[in-house]
């Protein structure tokens, strides 16, 4: 089933529309293109039956939402949470297309994903489960249609079950059908790296332009996910002292620096293993108040609030997760004088090397990592440098000028396609 359906009553989406005013008010163009951008084209809502282990045949909604493709096919994620719903999969989707359009890559946005518990699924069922939601989503979908990729709950090995699953029922391999695969059968090298990697490119330029000397600068990261494993480690490498990282069990502090190959030896449990580091233990909200010159939220939405933000003490914070600082929250550390790096151009490696993925499964010839890291590297300076200048030239902040970016490259193209 789909429909288009107009998003002005999505609480998720409200602070991206108003960003979205800004932008249109800024550059001066149509504000049919607004419009535009408040609508999705299509909501696909599907039943997704798949078999449990015991036997029972279990009946669960997936969601496949494709907001805007003026840009290239659609591209986003594929999340399995007891969350999704189609209000969240509407208000990402958007978001996506805002990330792709500012890292200038030819796809517009999607998201999707099924309402259920990842953690409840064996592997055999995951599996079963993956196969059959690609197969409800076999119409809509395609290497030149839409691309989706591992997001919340899954990842490269549920990329490959689906992948498997279409190109059975196409008859032939299609490995381009989706990103984030495993090299083996046709991912890209440094794709699951990308995300963290592109926050540590991230903070290294904002340090830069801050005059906030990267060598020896002090980083808490709350979240130790892939993402945040990923940042710390590249970070760790490049000379910044991580002080402090957390789960959601809560962290450990250091002021003299973190062993961080040691805390990330397993770094598959997405946990801090603190065994054998002298550290004083910490609650995530402390975490978020250490007096550092980097804040990294890079674990959920919403940790950085109007009632926590006045205890922030960093000197820039670089946002991993997507939307982890609320527009109250933006407010506060506005008026402070902490610039915060937005999500849309800190963590936007994972989309752009799927990018690079999509491109090595259309031409058969695999991208060294040294590759990969140089063409994600140029990628990430050159909308970095239009994110300046855009923040500049409109005297608004990082994220405000992210909006003006993106919403200008999607204006342009609508009035060269015409609506």
């Amino acid at each position: 089933m789909s429909s288009t359906r107009l998003l002005s009553d999505v609480s998720l989406l409200d602070d991206t529309l108003d960003q979205i005013d800004v932008a249109t008010v800024s550059l001066d163009v149509d504000p049919d293109v607004r419009c535009l951008l408040q609508s999705v084209d299509q909501v696909h809502k599907v039943s997704v039956p798949f078999r449990r282990d015991d036997g029972r045949v279990e009946v669960v909604t997936g969601y496949r939402v494709q907001h805007n493709d003026v840009l290239g096919p659609y591209k986003g994620g594929l999340r399995y949470s007891l969350d999704v719903d189609e209000d969240e999969c509407s208000a990402l989707a958007v978001l996506m297309t805002l990330k792709c359009s500012l890292l200038d890559l030819p796809f517009g946005g999607a998201k999707g994903g099924v309402a259920v518990d990842p953690d409840d699924l064996s592997d055999a069922e995951h599996e079963r489960l993956t196969r059959r939601f690609a197969e409800e989503l076999r119409k809509v979908i395609g290497p030149n249609t839409d691309i989706p990729a591992p997001d919340m709950g899954t990842s490269e090995r549920t990329m490959a079950w689906f992948m498997d699953a279409y190109s059975t029922q196409a008859g032939e391999p299609r490995p381009g059908v989706v990103t984030g695969k495993p090299p083996a059968v046709g991912g890209s090298r440094g794709r699951a790296a990308a995300p963290g990697r592109s926050v540590a490119i991230a903070t290294r330029e904002a340090c830069d332009y801050y005059d906030v000397g990267l060598e020896g600068a002090t980083v808490a990261v709350q979240g130790f996910g892939a993402v945040g494993q990923h940042a710390a480690r590249t970070l760790h490498e490049w000379g910044a002292d991580v002080v402090a990282v957390s789960d959601v069990d809560g962290g450990c502090y250091d002021p003299t620096g973190l062993d961080v190959p040691g805390l990330c030896e397993d770094a598959s449990s997405g946990r801090v293993n603190t065994a054998g580091h002298r550290t004083r233990m910490l609650t995530n909200d402390e975490l978020l108040a250490l007096d550092v010159d980097v804040l990294i939220p890079a674990a959920v939405g919403g940790v950085l609030t109007e009632a926590n933000a006045p205890d922030v003490r960093a000197s820039l914070v670089v946002e991993g997760a997507n939307g982890p600082t609320t527009p109250a929250a933006d407010r506060v550390l506005a008026a402070n004088g902490v610039p915060v790096v937005p999500d849309v151009f800190a963590n936007a490696g994972g989309v752009t090397v799927s990018y690079f993925e999509w491109l090595q499964d259309r031409s058969r010839r695999r991208w060294s990592l040294p590759e990969v890291h140089g063409e994600l590297e140029s990628k990430l300076l050159d909308a970095w440098a239009e994110l300046v200048a855009a923040s500049e030239s409109h005297d608004v902040t990082l994220r405000e000028a992210a909006h003006v970016v993106a919403v200008g490259r999607i204006a342009d193209a609508i009035g060269y396609r015409g609506v």
